[in-house]
């Protein structure tokens, strides 16, 4: 019973508290499966209904997360559930963007298959290849 001055369900070991301890919980972990390409947990989840489109404190989507750290099938196991492969974070970073960064040409062109668009975001996925001489991708931009 709660107490007569506290609101019915707060409080640390509210049902709802456990809940959202449990869904901040499954969302790191999603994160950090994007991250390490873990596309086992990103497939079980992302069927039963997880968001494709989940961000984090930063506006980084599970698709940013993948295609930053160079993991293919994931990117493409995202974009399948129906992530936005021109979604940008807070800093205006595009996932196409992140992979031109780090060098990923396998990821930039899955992302470009997918309809990304290499001016959009800032810098751009262009801007980007342009500036740290990513040749290959620049060929691939067009």
């Amino acid at each position: 019973m709660s107490h007569p001055n506290q609101p019915e369900g707060s409080g640390p070991a509210s049902p709802e508290a456990a809940a959202d301890d449990e869904t901040l919980a499954l969302a790191h972990a999603l994160f950090d499966a994007a991250r390490e390409g873990n596309t086992g947990l990103l497939r079980g989840y992302l069927a039963a209904g997880a968001p494709a489109t989940l961000t984090n404190a930063a506006g980084d989507s599970l698709l940013m997360l993948a295609a930053y750290h160079g993991h293919e099938e994931a990117v493409q196991l995202i974009l399948h559930h129906g992530a936005d492969v021109n979604a940008a974070n807070d800093r205006g970073q595009t996932p196409l963007a992140g992979a031109v960064f780090k060098g990923y040409t396998g990821v930039a062109r899955v992302l470009l298959d997918a309809g990304a668009d290499p001016d959009a975001g800032t810098p751009t996925a262009r801007e980007a290849a342009a500036m740290f001489a990513r040749t290959e991708i620049l060929a691939l931009l067009g």
